[in-house]
């Protein structure tokens, strides 16, 4: 069982909406430990035949691309690495050489197979006029590695978590719920931290990885975040993850995240199948 806390369960006021860098303060209480890719060389072709080269340091990461993320010279970024699996990473680049930017990375050392994702913040006008667009976007492309000769599925998107409720737990006093609605929009609620109560529904990615590993990723509507998470719904029931957004004092901010997955229900549609 992981540590919780049965304090701080007071609801938050319905009319003031909690900025990014308030809900993820110590939402990585939970999250994976790191581990270092020092030594590591990583070169990835994207399914639109772009490519990404990288040379890991022991925090920094000197990396290059070609074609969608073409760079005009070896940027040099932070990066955070976690292995979720014996032979899965997920990586994480909180872009300095880039502002309002971070890639995200999941590779296979045994499938050869890898995921990158894209977030960015637009500008403030980048918003739809009734507000139907979110500030912050995300692209995604399947690739391989340089490491070997690919192996089994390609990664793409998933309807697999569509009816699916899971609690998660990032901290004592993060515990949030999300239902997974479509192929475009989850529902998520508070039900400690200092969200309490609050509630929404944005939009949403998810891509199959590899069997129980699944992309997760969502870009909110009331303020400017988006976030990448992988989901092990495996017998780990772990999740990693990252956030882009922008903070209280109108600021970019990168977060950490991670917890534990508590699946508590799922519904199967008997007919008509949602988008």
């Amino acid at each position: 069982m992981t540590q919780t806390r049965s304090d701080d369960l007071t609801a938050a006021d319905p009319s003031e909406w909690r900025s990014y860098d308030e809900f993820a303060a110590g939402i990585d209480t939970f999250r994976l430990p790191d581990t270092s890719l020092a030594g590591v060389a990583l070169t990835l072709t994207l399914e639109d035949g772009s490519e990404l080269a990288f040379e890991f340091g022991a925090d920094e990461v000197a990396w290059s691309g070609t074609g969608a993320l073409a760079t005009a010279s070896e940027h040099h970024d932070p990066y955070e690495a976690v292995r979720v699996r014996d032979d899965v990473v997920f990586v994480h680049l909180p872009l300095s050489s880039r502002e309002h930017e971070a890639l995200t990375i999941v590779y296979s050392d045994t499938s050869h197979r890898a995921l990158v994702t894209r977030s960015e913040i637009g500008p403030a006008d980048s918003v739809g006029v009734d507000g139907d667009e979110p500030r912050v976007s995300q692209t995604f492309w399947s690739a391989v590695t340089g490491g070997g000769v690919p192996s089994g599925e390609i990664p793409g998107p998933s309807r697999d978590l569509i009816g699916k409720r899971n609690l998660y737990r990032y901290s004592p006093f993060h515990l949030y719920e999300h239902v997974y609605i479509s192929s475009e929009r989850y529902a998520w609620q508070c039900v400690q931290g200092v969200q309490r109560g609050h509630c929404d529904m944005d939009m949403s990615t998810v891509w199959k990885f590899e069997d129980g590993l699944y992309l997760f990723c969502f870009r909110e509507f009331r303020i400017a975040v988006a976030s990448v998470w992988l989901h092990d719904l495996g017998y780990a029931l772990r999740t990693t993850g990252a956030f882009l957004g922008i903070n209280g004092a109108g600021e970019a901010e990168h977060s950490r995240a991670g917890g534990y997955i508590y699946p508590i229900g799922s519904v199967d549609y008997p007919d008509v199948q949602p988008v």
